[in-house]
């Protein structure tokens, strides 16, 4: 589930992003999609190749990560995200939600650290976002 007014687009600096067409309200669902979750040995493979910056870690520090479906790998990183992800585990799924009110045109963020305001550093350079 993507909701139909979320668009994907080029974001400077940083390749594609997803936007809205409509305001969103804090709180909003806009996505929830099914993962692959992947165990460790899998990861070590997946972490030679470009799809290491597009894996999530998953369910502890087992070094298992998953692979999600939708459009959640293409949501860009802020350190102060206007998104988070949000993971079920049973389900295997993950999720999106807004943290605050979002305007018409806005590029909508995650942060890569899991919470939504988690200034620690990522693994990339950020001084575009």
């Amino acid at each position: 589930m993507v909701l139909p007014f979320l668009y994907i687009a080029e974001s400077p600096g940083r390749g594609r992003g997803v936007y809205t067409r409509e305001a969103i309200s804090a709180g909003t669902l806009i996505e929830s999609s099914p993962v692959i979750v992947m165990r460790a040995r899998e990861r070590e493979l997946l972490d030679q190749t470009l799809l290491h910056d597009y894996i999530f870690e998953w369910e502890g520090d087992n070094g298992a990560c998953c692979m999600a479906l939708g459009w959640l790998a293409v949501y860009n990183h802020a350190y102060k995200a206007n998104c988070e992800y949000e993971m079920n585990y049973d389900n295997d799924t993950m999720s999106i939600r807004t943290v605050r009110d979002i305007a018409e045109g806005e590029e909508l963020f995650t942060n890569y650290n899991g919470d939504w305001n988690d200034e620690k550093p990522v693994w990339f350079d950020v001084s575009q976002a």
